[in-house]
């Protein structure tokens, strides 16, 4: 079965950065479509991030709160996804996963942003 890890968090200063990355492990999964979400204490879990892959072409999309400061990609060869963070907030701090179709959904991976 395919299993999503999710690895990278850690606790940043207000402005800092990070860069997330997505495995899919356990096949030979060929990643078309990935999205990061995020869920914060007491929130729902929120859409971050997409990118869709026809092709050669990437197609991203940011949800308003981070269009700027992250940045999805992906590395055909090696299978992953990741989400690189900037200008990192203290309302970034969540749990961030990714996330696409009918998988479970992994572990997640921590990311802290104090002020």
């Amino acid at each position: 079965q395919v299993q999503l890890v999710e690895s990278g968090g850690g606790l940043v200063q207000a402005g800092g950065s990070l860069r997330l990355s997505c495995a899919a492990s356990g096949s030979s999964f060929s990643i078309n479509a990935m999205g990061w979400y995020r869920q914060a204490p007491g929130k729902q879990r929120e859409w971050v991030a997409g990118i869709t892959s026809r092709g050669r072409t990437n197609y991203l999309n940011y949800a308003d709160s981070v269009k700027g400061r992250f940045t999805i990609s992906r590395d055909n060869a090696k299978n992953m996804v990741y989400l690189q963070m900037n200008s990192l907030k203290p309302e970034d701090t969540a749990v961030y996963y990714c996330h696409t179709g009918d998988l479970p959904w992994g572990q997640g991976t921590q990311v802290t942003v104090s002020s």
